[in-house]
């Protein structure tokens, strides 16, 4: 009992602590702030405890990833 207990208690305090500093990363897209960096981190931190969560960073992380290379294609 005391398992199934700690384990529920994890996951919803990496789902509060996750869902708050992904809620600051959004606002962070309007206002003055590294959106970019602390959304991922946000997700990198659901990650550990949902599916969902896994399969958003990975998208993601592509994005990130095309961006960059494409950034790279347009400086040459």
């Amino acid at each position: 009992m005391y398992d199934w207990s700690f384990k529920k208690l994890k996951r919803l305090f990496v789902a509060v602590f996750g869902i708050t500093i992904l809620l600051i990363g959004i606002a962070m897209i309007v206002l003055p702030g590294p959106a970019i960096v602390v959304i991922p981190i946000a997700l990198g931190i659901l990650a550990t405890e949902f599916a969902w969560a896994r399969r958003l960073l990975h998208i993601v992380r592509e994005r990130i990833q095309r961006s960059a290379s494409n950034s790279n294609k347009n400086e040459k």
